[in-house]
């Protein structure tokens, strides 16, 4: 079990992550999973299943038996009754993060390296272009993924809260050279004001946490 998102969240949230090749059978998963992925590219359909998996084993440390995870609204994962959660998947590395006793959570995972060209242009502010300047000076590298990331996690800690769309202008992401993220929402009479998180680049994956 690979562990390099452990501590990024707060007490309260359990966390099962995996890296290199999935290991769960897509044919496997309950009906309404499958049915997400019917059209998917055989490596899509086996890291959606092994991160399904792996909530499933993240819930039943919360006492839960095990149960579909289907999607739902804007394909955020529709979790048990007294459950919040978040999940990721990318290229060589999966990750559920489930909790009963937080609001929300959020997380979100990528290769770390720079974006394509064009992809920063789309989602920074100037504000945010002007730190990651900054991180430069400081010897932070692939902070433009980091910040890919953060906008990322800071959607999928605000949609489950509030039920709306949350555009990469809506969001103004600070990075901390100490690991710490804080996310200022824009959009018009926001539920939720700011997200708290934190940010690791570690195994040469980008990983950003968000939780209210």
């Amino acid at each position: 079990m690979s562990l390099l998102a452990q501590g990024l969240f707060p007490p309260g949230v359990v966390l099962k992550e995996a890296t290199g090749t999935p290991v769960a059978d897509p044919e496997r998963l309950p009906p309404s999973e499958r049915a997400v992925i019917a059209q998917a590219v055989p490596t899509r359909r086996a890291e959606f299943a092994h991160t399904r998996e792996l909530a499933r084993q993240a819930l039943a440390e919360l006492g839960y038996s095990p149960v579909a995870i289907p999607r739902g609204e804007r394909g955020a994962p529709c979790w048990p009754a007294g459950i919040v959660g978040s999940l990721t998947h990318t290229e060589g590395y999966r990750a559920a993060a489930v909790s009963q006793t937080l609001t929300s959570v959020g997380i979100d995972a990528e290769p770390s390296g720079p974006l394509p060209d064009g992809v920063l242009d789309a989602i920074a502010l100037p504000g945010e272009r002007r730190r990651l300047a900054g991180y430069e000076e400081l010897g932070l590298t692939g902070m433009d993924r980091v910040l890919f990331c953060a906008k990322e996690a800071t959607y999928k800690t605000w949609f489950p809260v509030t039920r709306r769309w949350l555009g990469f202008e809506e969001a103004d992401i600070e990075l901390f050279p100490d690991g710490r993220m804080r996310s200022r929402i824009l959009a018009p009479q926001p539920e939720v004001a700011v997200i708290e998180g934190r940010w690791r680049v570690v195994g040469g994956f980008a990983l950003v946490v968000g939780w209210l």
